[in-house]
């Protein structure tokens, strides 16, 4: 597979020349500086792609370019930001980028409560702890009828967590879940939100009345409407797993396991309506076996993010070793059978002083280098087995 990087563009702490150096062959970026809905103009990308080739080194996948919310709830400009989004997508396709990463996850991206799990071992890893979660649904957003929407045991876990609650606590959960896993990826927040909470509320009431086979057939529209333009220029979609892979604030997630993969390549079967194979989003689900549905997948898998996530009693779940066996497995199958397939490391530990960086979370530099020595290993030594 090619070995790419998520970059963050010319601001990026993390330089193209230091991307040339540890063995990238692929440069995984978006033009985080256009507002999204926003057209994508074809200077601006053919900057991008010129900048990235003169270190020796191509555009391969886009991630992301944003599906704004009122696609997703169907709200009144749905139309027009669909027409804006073909426009971006044949600006790129004539810049000769052919590959999309997107998702279609209602108002939040990804989740996690801890950005710096200790590990024994010094460093820290993204840590899910689902009665914090559960917590900031029920007692920091005071969602109506969020209690209804968790297990016992985990109300009994936010009890107990509530008589040790602090302020500042409470101000790191709602950083943490709202802000830092959000506010560098082109989101609905940004690092300066005033009041975070109050803007989340008002997010979630546009999804009010929207279920999973509403946002279900939103998806289908957004791609049968896009799909012409893929054909024309060669442009690969590939929808990236929910994260995590189960319903979160009352929002449907449609994107969660084998059966919600299969709905939406049957729904719109053409080839270029694909999967980002996130092994890390999928393993989150104790539903879900990872190397089973990369075998399943394959053929339509256009992007691969290697990761993997080991679930623990009571629902929390911690990203794992890149040398997780099932990891190992995922990489061998895509290298096996869809060698071409962009792949980049994902959600890396903390360490080495990464930490002091200010490296947007789960996107550190030593933490990668490390888990990308540790995927090239992995398949070199299957390409050595053919």
């Amino acid at each position: 597979m090619e070995k790419t990087w998520r970059w963050f563009g010319p601001a990026d702490k993390i330089t193209l020349t230091m991307l040339r150096q540890i063995g990238v062959e692929g440069i995984v970026t978006a033009l985080h500086h256009i507002p999204n809905g926003e057209v994508w103009p074809l200077e601006e990308i053919e900057k991008i792609t010129s900048m990235i080739a003169d270190h020796g080194m191509r555009w391969s996948v886009v991630e992301s370019l944003p599906v704004c919310e009122a696609i997703k709830y169907a709200g009144p400009e749905r139309d027009l930001l669909i027409e804006n989004y073909k426009v971006s997508l044949a600006n790129l396709g004539k810049a000769g980028v052919k590959t999309v990463c997107y998702n279609f996850m209602p108002v939040l991206d990804w989740a996690r409560t801890d950005l710096e799990y200790p590990n024994p071992d010094g460093t820290s890893n993204l840590y899910f702890n689902r009665a914090e979660f559960a917590y900031f649904d029920i007692h920091i957003l005071k969602r109506e009828g969020a209690r209804a929407d968790w297990d016992a045991d985990t109300l009994s876990r936010v009890e107990a967590l509530r008589r040790k609650m602090t302020p500042e606590k409470e101000r790191r959960l709602i950083d943490n879940i709202v802000i830092k896993t959000q506010g560098f990826v082109n989101g609905n927040f940004s690092e300066n939100e005033e009041n975070p909470v109050e803007k989340f509320r008002n997010l979630l009431k546009l999804y009010e009345g929207i279920d999973k086979e509403a946002l279900r057939e939103n998806l289908r529209y957004f791609l049968d409407a896009i799909m012409p333009v893929c054909r024309e220029y060669g442009i690969n979609m590939c929808v990236h797993p929910d994260d995590p892979p189960m319903p979160v604030f009352g929002l449907p997630r449609i994107v969660t396991c084998d059966e919600d993969i299969e709905w939406f390549l049957n729904a719109v079967p053409a080839p270029h309506n694909g999967l980002t194979f996130c092994a890390g989003s999928l393993s989150a689900g104790a539903h879900n076996d990872v190397t089973v549905l990369a075998r399943k997948y394959a053929e339509r898998t256009h992007f691969v993010h290697a990761r993997i996530c080991t679930v623990l009693p009571g629902g929390d779940f911690r990203e794992s070793s890149h040398l997780d066996p099932r990891l190992i497995d995922v990489v061998r199958t895509f290298e096996t059978l869809r060698p071409e397939v962009p792949m980049r490391v994902d959600h890396a530990p903390l360490m080495l002083g990464d930490e002091r960086m200010g490296y947007n979370a789960g996107y550190s530099f030593h933490g990668r280098m490390l888990a990308l020595g540790m995927v090239s290993g992995i398949m070199a030594t299957i390409n050595t087995e053919k």
